[in-house]
Parts: structure tokens; C-alpha cells; sequence
């Protein structure tokens, strides 16, 4: 029988301890999926934004693959330091596939970015999908009137409509009971989500982009004289080169750039797309919280860049979210490319000084770098245990020293099993029942442990 580990509940994970069951050339594989949270799911819990149900709905594919008789799912394990790093791992598993993501926001690098009221769009996404890690991260909503989002992916969108939407659209939602009331409490009127390139170089889908402009009692508005600057917004030969969902976002930012008044009343809040604007500088008060963000007025370079010119813009924010990416995190043991944010690696295969270490793999954005849709961690996960079957043979010589479980219990660790998990899943259906909610997340790490385990 081959045993592995599969460091990581995402869908990265998920997926390639599903691959490894289905297949058939190797008969009698177990897996066990270890993830440091009490939770499975990774970012389809922690990530995808509550007001997306469609999206979510995911978790019960996921659920499916990790209720397998072939599949233990271990919870509250953290592999990298002591009691459990790889080396150990390695000791208890033929193989190992790190399924870790990119769990770090990159920077802006501009003076100004360490004040009060300045936060990564990470941090604020873990905290309204309530990341026992974001259990004392604190938003000063209700002294906001104006927020600033910098980027111009999904991300960025989802943090813009998150902040725009009203407490009625958020009720129905697992949002923890904290963070929909500091929203609720939130005297917001403007969001200003700003891009550096163009419309036509946004990285959001063209779905997420619509919703902005279907919130109610929000006005989602962009300036004609930015869209102008994009030589594919008014150039129909230009516009035919572009990717389709590139195309499909200038037709919907041309929508609203020409719709005029329809004799609705004000909105409560607006939402205001801005390109071809470059931070340079986060002004603060005297109070050392964010007052403003300066912008350079940029345009394109020809060569599908961006110039400055010289030219300023200062936009009043007490909030600043930035969206500028992600990038991997050093495992403690695992060899790691800072320059790439991943781990060295040959089709999935783990390279340590740059031979292939017999019996680690990786799958997901660790691998691959922070890239793709929930989708593209299928053949990401399907390459990777290609790799790990042509090497089973060997790797199935080497007699391991029992059930894993025990070795992992032995060394001080509590793992969170399945019925563990479905005990979370009970409290917090409770939780919202109390609250007059369909089901609410516990948010922080002492909640969780205790709803695993209530002894």
C-alpha cells in the first residue's frame, strides 16, 4: 500500500489527493490531507467572497472527494517547523505533495503604505470570511466615508462590492457576526477602485466587473476621458486583437461611461473605476492615519506599459486597501525561490540543489506561482501525480513505521478529523440560528477547537 500526504485542504489539494485515488496503476494508494486550520476547503472558505453562493457551492465537490473511504482529512496540523517539519513528514509518508499556496500580499512600495488605515486586500478578505488568523484584525469602518482599492483583478473587485454592499445583502451570507456589523455600522459613500494600466489590461473577469454596476443603491461610474486613453477603446481594429473577456469589459465600461440619469433616486454609494493612475504616495493626517493616496496620471507606452507624466492626482480615502498580488511563503525545510515566489521544482517533482528529492512534490500556486482559476489546479494537481506514479515503485520499497496518526499524536499534536469538522459545520449552523442567520462562521482559532472537540 502506498501512503502520502497532502499538505493542504484547497482545491490544489483536494484535487490531486482525488487524481491519486481514481487512478489505476497503482492499486491500494491511502492519502491523508494535513491542513494547519481545523477547516478544509482553503480558499473556497477562506477566500471566495460570502456573497458568492454560486461559487462556494464548490465545497460540496470538495467534500465529496475528502469523505472517500481512501481519504482521511487531518486538521490543526502544521507542517514546516517542530514537532512536524518535511523531513519528519517524509519519514511517516512514501510521499509528500505541498498544496500551500501564496499566502502573502506583495507591496506597494511607496512611502506612506505603514500608516494606520492602510491594509492588504488579503488581510481584509480573511477578515470578512472570518480566517481564525484575522480574529484581531480591526477595520475602522464606521469613521470611513471614502476607500481606495488598488488593482484591477477579481480580488480588488471583490473587496470594492464587499465595501459597497448594504447589510441586507450581507445578512444572508456565512459572514462572522463581527465583521457584517462593522460593515453595518460603515459611513461609506465612495469606493474608488484604481488601475494603473488601462481598461482593456484589467485582470477582473468580465462577470465580477458587471456585478459592480447591479449592486442596489450603488452608482458604479468610470470616466470617459480615462477610457479614452486605452488605444483599444476607440479603435474597433485594436479592440479585435484583444482576448475576448477584454473585449466583453470594454463594452461594459462603455455602457456605463454612456449611460445618462434614469430619474432613480441618489445612490447611497458610489463606486468609481479609475485607470491610468499610479500610487506613488499615502498621505497621512496628523493623527498618523491615511487621509489620502496621491496618484501620477499615467498613459500607454506603446508596448503595452505605462508612462508617467509628471501630472498628480490626490484621492481622499480613510481606508486604503492595496491588490497588487500574491506571492509564495518559505515552508520551513522545503527549498524555495524568493525571486518566484515557489518551489523549485520539474513537473511537480521537488529540487533540491537541483536534483529531484525522492518522494516531495508540490501542486498549486506554490508550484506554479499565484496564477489561474479555481479550474487550472486540475492539471496543475493531474501533472504533479503523473510524476508521483512513475516513481511509486521506488518509493513504495521503503517500510514505514505505522499509522502516521499516531506518530502525529505522539508528538503533542491534536489533528482535527473529519467528525471534527462536522462538528464546526454543526456549531456554526447553530451559531447563525441563534442569530436569526442561516449558518455563521466562527472566526477565530479558540472557537473552532472548541467546536471540534468540546471536551
Amino acid at each position: 500500500m502506498l501512503r502520502i500526504a497532502v499538505v493542504g485542504s484547497g482545491p490544489s489539494g483536494v484535487y490531486a489527493a482525488q487524481t491519486l485515488t481514481q487512478q489505476r496503476e497503482v492499486p491500494g494508494v491511502r492519502v491523508d490531507v494535513l491542513d494547519r486550520l481545523p477547516a478544509p476547503y482553503g480558499l473556497v472558505r477562506y477566500g471566495v467572497a460570502p456573497d458568492h453562493e454560486k461559487i462556494k457551492s464548490l465545497q460540496g465537490s470538495l467534500r465529496t472527494v475528502l469523505e472517500d473511504e481512501r481519504i482521511r482529512f487531518l486538521g490543526h496540523v502544521e507542517v514546516g517547523a517542530e514537532p512536524l517539519p518535511p523531513a519528519r513528514l517524509l519519514e511517516l509518508y512514501h510521499a509528500v505533495v505541498y498544496c500551500v499556496g501564496a499566502a502573502r500580499d506583495r507591496l506597494l512600495g511607496i512611502p506612506g503604505e505603514e500608516l494606520a488605515g492602510v491594509h492588504s486586500a488579503t488581510a481584509f478578505v480573511s477578515w470578512y470570511s472570518g480566517h481564525p488568523d484575522a480574529a484581531a484584525e480591526t477595520f475602522d469602518l464606521p469613521g470611513v466615508d471614502a476607500a481606495v482599492v488598488i488593482g484591477a483583478g477579481n480580488v480588488a473587485v471583490d473587496v470594492t462590492r464587499i465595501l459597497a454592499r448594504g447589510v441586507p445583502e450581507l445578512t444572508p451570507t456565512d459572514m462572522p457576526q463581527p465583521a457584517l456589523g462593522a460593515l453595518g455600522a460603515s459611513g461609506l459613500r465612495t469606493v474608488s477602485m484604481v488601475a494603473r494600466r488601462g481598461p482593456s489590461q484589467g485582470k477582473f473577469t468580465t462577470k465580477e466587473l458587471r456585478e459592480l454596476g447591479t449592486l442596489p443603491s450603488v452608482d458604479a461610474v468610470v470616466d470617459p476621458a480615462e477610457l479614452a486613453l486605452d488605444p483599444a477603446y476607440a479603435d474597433p481594429g485594436a479592440a479585435a486583437a484583444l482576448p475576448a473577456a477584454a473585449r466583453r469589459n470594454l463594452e461594459v465600461l462603455r455602457g456605463w461611461a454612456e449611460r445618462g440619469p434614469d430619474g432613480s433616486p441618489p445612490a447611497q454609494r458610489c463606486i468609481a473605476l479609475r485607470f491610468y493612475l499610479r500610487p506613488v504616495e499615502v498621505l497621512g493626517g496628523p493623527d498618523g492615519r491615511v487621509r489620502a493616496v496621491r496618484f501620477e496620471r499615467t498613459l500607454p507606452d506603446g508596448l503595452g506599459g505605462v508612462t508617467g507624466t509628471g501630472a498628480y492626482e490626490d484621492l481622499d480615502a480613510q481606508l486604503v486597501l492595496r491588490s497588487v498580488g500574491y506571492k509564495g511563503v518559505p515552508l520551513p525545510g522545503l527549498p524555495f525561490d524568493p525571486a518566484k515566489g515557489t518551489v523549485p521544482h520539474a513537473a511537480g517533482r521537488v529540487l533540491r540543489g537541483g536534483r529531484a528529492s525522492v518522494g516531495e512534490y508540490v501542486a498549486g500556486w506554490i508550484k506554479r506561482g499565484p496564477t489561474g482559476v479555481i479550474g487550472t489546479n486540475r492539471p496543475c494537481a493531474k501533472e504533479t501525480v503523473s510524476s508521483l506514479l512513475q516513481d511509486a515503485g521506488a518509493l513504495a520499497r521503503r517500510e514505514l513505521p505505522g499509522d502516521p496518526l499516531d506518530a502525529l499524536r505522539a508528538a503533542g499534536l491534536r489533528p482535527v478529523l473529519w467528525p471534527g469538522w462536522l462538528a464546526i459545520e454543526s456549531a456554526e449552523s447553530d451559531l447563525g440560528r441563534s442569530l436569526g442567520r442561516r449558518s455563521v462562521k466562527i472566526p477565530d482559532w479558540p472557537g473552532l477547537l472548541h467546536a471540534a472537540d468540546p471536551a
